[in-house]
């Protein structure tokens, strides 16, 4: 089985010591401020993961994963309920000026491979072998989409949470924000999870997302405790979806997955 690319951990972890900088507004910083930001090298985001790893589809998902953001592709006909991510990073790139991005991708309005044989027996052909290629060689590319991605998270979240939880979130969001683990949890969460606004995104009407983890979490002090019950929190809602989920998607058997890069928020860098 080939090894799945690793998440914005390895990145941030590399860079906490030299490069990475949270910023923690005060309590009166207003909805619209711009969260918490990482300062990150172009040199240290090309120092992660594997190329067979760039290009992955999970046993059980009705999707790939593509890319060090695991960026979720639909096949023709699928409406899942998740947001699909990776036609919003190929928006991005040619954005900001990719010139490189395979043709076939460009032609492709969803995933070409309807299921997960299809993708496998696929897996050496040459559409995902220029695929893992490009997304090698713009590692930054993507990078900086998921902390674009991150960035225009608490205006959203602002915009679409309950009026009598907005100042909860809002401090909440600082609390976490002012190590550089939790910026990292910050980033990675949305990345991981998103940002818990997509209605869609939620069974029994209870969601997952980074705005549910911050309404769970209990009040404690700033820094590192506040990392501490994110990571806490981010479980305990992971955990609720599972309970909430569908019997048949057998979501119970990613638990212990979700749990250990959670585990990761609460270790300082």
């Amino acid at each position: 089985m080939m090894q799945a690319f690793p998440t914005l951990c390895t990145l941030l972890t590399s860079l906490a010591a030299a490069t990475i900088v949270a910023c923690a507004p005060s309590p009166r910083t207003p909805a619209t401020a711009q969260p918490a930001d990482t300062a990150l090298t172009t040199a240290a985001k090309q120092r992660i993961g594997t190329v067979a790893g760039l290009t992955h589809w999970n046993a059980g998902e009705e999707f790939p994963s593509m890319g060090i953001g695991h960026f979720i592709w639909y096949p023709k006909g699928f409406r899942g309920r998740w947001t699909e991510s990776f036609p919003l990073f190929i928006r991005y790139a040619r954005q900001h000026g990719s010139r490189d991005i395979p043709a076939w991708v460009l032609q492709s309005p969803h995933c070409p491979w309807p299921d997960r044989a299809a993708f496998t027996r696929d897996f050496h052909g040459p559409r995902l072998k220029s695929l893992r290629t490009w997304l090698a060689n713009n590692i930054s590319l993507q990078t900086d989409f998921i902390i674009s991605t991150s960035r225009q998270a608490l205006p959203k979240i602002m915009a679409s949470a309950p009026p009598a939880q907005r100042n909860r979130i809002r401090a909440n969001y600082h609390k976490v924000a002012t190590t550089p683990n939790g910026t990292y949890a910050l980033i990675d969460y949305v990345n991981f999870k998103g940002d818990g606004t997509n209605p869609t995104e939620r069974y029994r009407g209870q969601g997952w997302g980074l705005m549910w983890v911050l309404m769970e979490m209990k009040n404690v002090p700033a820094g590192q405790p506040a990392a501490r019950e994110f990571a806490a929190a981010a479980k305990r809602c992971l955990d609720r979806r599972v309970r909430n989920s569908p019997p048949a998607r057998g979501e119970k058997r990613w638990t212990q997955g979700w749990h250990n890069r959670c585990n990761t928020y609460a270790r300082p860098l």
